[in-house]
């Protein structure tokens, strides 16, 4: 069963058909299609996994050492378990920091204790329905990181993210043609924590807005552009195309932290991974 979200704003508004957020018992293979070629803003999935293997996986991360994303470029302070090649990025390269992050990133989660790989159990997931691989991309023949949990509870600034303008050639071995972003909700704040994703992609222009040594942008880089707001639950997993600038609102009453990595359609018709 599928039903779509439409954009916030007013309904006299001009409004773009395939600007919405398709909500589905599990990831398509038209939910992904959909999605790379544009025909929708992102895709909802509620009960993606039961509540009880999220509290599981939160459990293991009760003592787990979070670290931060740089706090000079990343702020609000956002706290993370795990490696994310974007803060390993050197003039439009990876770089050489980012492996040995990668295997100690691995040991630390094999270390939790949990009797499976919860990114493991997501890429099964998003199998389903899917006629080729889903697998952690590689670069230069080595495996990326799988992902990350992260833990943004006074939000992400407006931001976007796209492989092809952040790195110089192809960050995987495999040449992409679209890309997404997901995330799976272990525990979501009592108020505040929605997701908004606008109907504005990156021109040159927009540079003018950049916060100062930031990765983020001010909210007036978006202008009137439509939007569409997407409050997280638990269990739900969310899969958007990130290349349209999005952002996360501050949250209140309870900690936000989801499972979250990198997803990409190969020319090859993979679905790759990585964090």
């Amino acid at each position: 069963m599928r039903t779509a979200d439409l954009p916030v704003g007013s309904p006299t508004a001009p409004h773009d058909t395939f600007f919405h957020v398709t909500t589905s018992s599990t990831f398509t293979r038209g939910d992904i299609i959909d999605l790379a070629a544009g025909r929708c803003a992102a895709v909802r999935v509620p009960e993606f996994v039961p509540r009880a293997v999220c509290e599981e996986i939160l459990h293991a991360l009760e003592n787990a050492p979070f670290d931060s994303y740089g706090r000079q470029r990343v702020q609000p302070p956002v706290l993370r378990f795990g490696v994310g090649v974007s803060d390993h990025r050197a003039k439009g390269a990876v770089a050489a920091g980012y492996w040995p992050a990668v295997e100690a990133g691995r040991r630390a989660w094999q270390g939790l204790g949990l009797p499976y790989d919860p990114f493991e159990k997501c890429r099964e997931a998003l199998a389903v329905d899917w006629p080729g691989t889903v697998a952690v991309g590689r670069r230069g023949g080595r495996e990326m990181a799988p992902g990350v949990a992260r833990e943004p509870n006074d939000g992400f600034q407006v931001h976007f993210d796209d492989a092809l303008r952040e790195f110089e050639g192809d960050l995987l071995d495999a040449p992409l043609v679209a890309q997404f972003a997901f995330n799976l909700y272990l525990s979501v704040p009592e108020a505040g924590g929605e997701t908004v994703i606008w109907r504005h992609r990156w021109h040159p222009r927009d540079e003018a807005f950049r916060l100062p040594q930031s990765y983020g942008y001010a909210e007036a880089v978006v202008g009137d552009a439509e939007s569409v707001e997407i409050k997280p639950a638990v269990g739900e997993a969310l899969l958007l195309d990130p290349r349209n600038f999005h952002a996360v609102r501050a949250g209140r009453g309870a900690r936000r932290i989801a499972l979250g990595f990198s997803m990409g359609l190969t020319a090859t018709g993979e679905l790759l991974t990585w964090g």
